[in-house]
C-alpha cells in the first residue's frame, strides 16, 4: 500500500538535509480540500520523491545542468525533452533538477503514457509526486492552473530506440505545440545527454504487455549504467500564432519542427561539451 502523507514526511525528514526541507516549505500547492491537489499530488510525497531521487541525482548520475534560468519562475510552460534509456529515469532527473534549482521551488508535472499510472505502487508514488496521465483534459487543466508540464514528444519510441540511433530524435509529435498555441504558453526545449546510453536495449518481447506496457525490453545490462547526466535548458519558444491556429496541421508541423531543432541543437552542444560517457 502507498504510504500516508504523515509517514512520507517522517521518511523525508530523516533523509533530506534541513536546507532542502526548508525550501520545500515554500512549495506552491493548491489543496482541493482533502490534502491533495486535483491530480493527487501531496507535498509530503514530493518531499519523499526528492529523498528517493536525490542520491541518484547527486551520486549515481552526478547531474550537471545548464540554463535553469530559462525555466519560468511562475506561470504555465511546457518543457519538451528528448526521451531515452528504457526506464524513465530522465523524467525523474529533470523533475529533481527543476525542484531543486528553481526559487521558489516548482514541481514539474511529467505527462506519462496511459499505462504508467496503473503500475503497482510506483504509479501511485509518481502521481503523488506530480505525474499526470497523458490526456488532453489533464493537460488543459494543468496549464490553466499555471503548472510546469514535462512532455517527451518522441513518446515510447524514444525510450525504445536502439543504441545505433541514440541522440537521433524519433518522430516528433505535435501535441505539445498544439497545447502551447491554444493556451498561449511557452515551450522550453530540453536536451538530456547521458540518458540515451544508460541502459542499452538489444531487443524486446512484444507479446508481453504487463500492466498495459507496449512490450518488455531486453537490455544489455540489468541495471542502468552510472552515466553522467547533462541537462540543458534552452530559451523559451513563444509562437506568434492565434489559438485558432492550433487546429492548423501546417502551423503545428512548423512549430513542432522549431522545437525539435532547438532540442537537437542542445544535444549537439551537450555532446560536444561532455568529456566522456561517465564524465
Amino acid at each position: 500500500m502507498p504510504v500516508s502523507p504523515e509517514i512520507a514526511w517522517r521518511i523525508a525528514e530523516r533523509l533530506l538535509p534541513a536546507a532542502e526541507r526548508e525550501r520545500l516549505a515554500h512549495l506552491s500547492f493548491r489543496d482541493e480540500g482533502h490534502g491533495y491537489d486535483a491530480f493527487g499530488l501531496h507535498p509530503a510525497h514530493v518531499a519523499l520523491g526528492l529523498a528517493i531521487t536525490a542520491p541518484l541525482y547527486d551520486s549515481y548520475f552526478r547531474v550537471i545542468s545548464r540554463g535553469i534560468d530559462h525555466v519560468p519562475v511562475e506561470g504555465a510552460a511546457i518543457l519538451a525533452a528528448n526521451h531515452a534509456g528504457t526506464l524513465p529515469l530522465d523524467a525523474m532527473m529533470i523533475w529533481t533538477d527543476v525542484l531543486r534549482r528553481t526559487t521558489p521551488p516548482r514541481v514539474l508535472r511529467p505527462v506519462a503514457d496511459h499505462f504508467v499510472p496503473s503500475l503497482p505502487l510506483v504509479g501511485t508514488l509518481f502521481t503523488r509526486g506530480g505525474m499526470v496521465g497523458g490526456s488532453r483534459g489533464n493537460a488543459r487543466a494543468l496549464l490553466e492552473a499555471g503548472n510546469l508540464m514535462l512532455v517527451f514528444p518522441e513518446g515510447v519510441p524514444g525510450i525504445g530506440k536502439p543504441w545505433s540511433e541514440r541522440y537521433h530524435l524519433q518522430e516528433w509529435r505535435v501535441g505539445h505545440v498544439e497545447l502551447a498555441i491554444r493556451h498561449g504558453v511557452p515551450v522550453v526545449p530540453v536536451g538530456v545527454v547521458g540518458s540515451e546510453e544508460q541502459m542499452p536495449q538489444v531487443g524486446r518481447l512484444d507479446f508481453l504487455k504487463p500492466f498495459g506496457a507496449p512490450y518488455v525490453p531486453i537490455t544489455l545490462t540489468p541495471l542502468p549504467l552510472p552515466v553522467r547526466y547533462h541537462i540543458h535548458y534552452g530559451a523559451p519558444i513563444r509562437f506568434d500564432l492565434t489559438p485558432g491556429q492550433a487546429d492548423d496541421p501546417a502551423a503545428l508541423a512548423e512549430a513542432a519542427a522549431q522545437v525539435k531543432a532547438a532540442v537537437e541543437e542542445l544535444l549537439r552542444v551537450g555532446l560536444a561539451l561532455r568529456r566522456g560517457l561517465f564524465a
